[in-house]
């Protein structure tokens, strides 16, 4: 049996096939992840630092 080319399949068949390409990203998250700027105004991070700071002093 001939392999054909997705492109030359019925649209079910590009369907079904993109999907089982899709199926699994094996414990990967696919969402991007950006680290974040240290210049960026946080009120956490700020919190955070005057908590630590009251903590020592």
């Amino acid at each position: 049996m001939p392999v054909v080319p997705i492109r030359k399949q019925s649209k079910k068949a590009q369907k079904k096939e993109n999907a089982r390409q899709r199926r699994n990203w094996n414990g990967l998250n696919p969402v991007s992840r950006t680290v974040p700027s240290g210049k960026v105004y946080n009120r956490k991070r700020l919190k955070r630092e005057d908590r630590i700071r009251r903590e020592e002093g």
